[in-house]
């Protein structure tokens, strides 16, 4: 008896560690079948499968305020191949609650940089939507930037033509077990939080009404502005409505004011500050000097009026000439001029935005020449 009793606390630790040890290696394997899943799945992101990809990336959930085209095109499938090229994970940890049937995986996340992404693709669709203001007042009617197409063409000229560094984030996705009880069938849930963490946080920032401040906005619209040629430039900045007089001259007059922005414009953006849903950014902008053209213009009117030709010449004749010299006036500029200039962006929710863009810039660039100098000539000659 003294023996049994000597034993029987030895036993009962063997029977306590045997228990203690099958409900750990039970644990083991019910974190092993999560994780496995877990592997299965990622591991086909790794390898650039688009069914997969497709099943946790809604290609129409990325951009939602875009027209909703539903055919998933060759160019859209090949977005997320070039985006998931840097993809790669490191599982933590797996923890199990049996009771509940559901397991939490903590993940370290290797994706491409999606904010300086996303900061590009914002930059390139204002850029384009720019231009298409523009095409659209001259006639040309396009609404590429309104398109869900649209948007991923964006998406894969930057993937492309872009080298991005590759970002660490901390995921934790979560699993159901689906399983009978007899064995096990570990799913991921799938929410919109994983589809942004395996993406690197680009549908958020995709989202972020501040992805681009003030001044970055302010740039993309001057820098677009450089670019513009002719017909875009006029169009949008309200060059042609300058001018009261016929067709033929407005284009020429519209043509030497688009070329004197070509050779004079540049910016420097000096200060900002926001208030709100308001913003007001301070920019130097160096253009041709306006007054100088005016001066010359008025100086070369009145010699003119002043000669025989004057008088014998009707008014038509008259008024004729002064646009004549109005013209020269513009085309030998060579003077530019330079001033600080307050510009007001408002933040809608969706980006900051410039009010009556057209017509700000305008005002800005051409300054006196924002009215027509032949309107009290004409008049007085009448």
């Amino acid at each position: 008896m003294k023996i049994i009793k000597r034993l029987l606390p030895v036993l009962f630790s063997l029977l306590l560690v045997l228990a203690l040890s099958m409900l750990c290696g039970c644990s083991r394997t019910d974190s092993s079948d999560a994780e496995e899943v877990l592997k299965s799945e990622l591991d086909q992101l790794k390898n650039l499968d688009s069914d997969t990809t497709q099943k946790y990336i809604s290609y129409t959930e990325m951009f939602p305020d875009a027209t909703e085209n539903t055919k998933l095109s060759d160019e859209i499938q090949n977005v997320f191949s070039l985006f998931f090229q840097q993809f790669d994970y490191k599982i933590l940890d797996v923890s199990v609650d049996e009771d509940k049937k559901n397991a939490q995986a903590s993940l370290e996340l290797t994706t491409i940089d999606a904010k300086s992404l996303a900061t590009d693709f914002a930059a390139e669709l204002l850029r384009t939507k720019i231009t298409e203001a523009a095409q659209a007042k001259a006639g040309n009617i396009k609404d590429s930037s309104k398109s869900l197409e649209g948007h991923y063409l964006i998406l894969n000229q930057l993937l492309t033509n872009n080298k991005y560094d590759s970002a660490v984030t901390d995921s934790t996705i979560q699993l159901t077990n689906k399983g009978d009880g007899k064995k096990e069938k570990w799913e991921i849930r799938r929410n919109y939080s994983l589809e942004n963490d395996l993406v690197g946080g680009l549908m958020v920032y995709l989202s972020d009404p501040d992805i681009l401040s003030p001044e970055d906005t302010l740039t993309v619209y001057f820098n677009t502005l450089k670019k513009m040629n002719l017909e875009e430039m006029s169009s949008y900045l309200g060059v042609v409505d300058i001018m009261n007089t016929s067709d033929s001259v407005k284009n020429s007059i519209a043509e030497a004011l688009v070329e004197q922005v070509h050779k004079n414009f540049n910016f420097k953006i000096k200060t900002s500050s926001v208030n709100g849903y308001n913003a007001t950014v301070t920019t130097e902008i160096t253009t041709f000097d306006s007054n100088a053209i005016l001066s010359d213009y008025q100086h070369s009117l009145d010699d003119y009026l002043a000669s025989p030709d004057s008088v014998i010449n009707g008014s038509q004749k008259r008024y004729d000439k002064s646009l004549d010299l109005l013209l020269k006036s513009i085309e030998s500029n060579t003077a530019s001029a330079t001033s600080d200039v307050d510009f007001v962006l408002i933040n809608d929710g969706t980006s900051w935005k410039l009010q009556d863009e057209g017509r700000t810039l305008g005002d800005a660039i051409f300054g006196t020449l924002t009215t027509s100098p032949l309107d009290d000539s004409s008049d007085s000659e009448s």
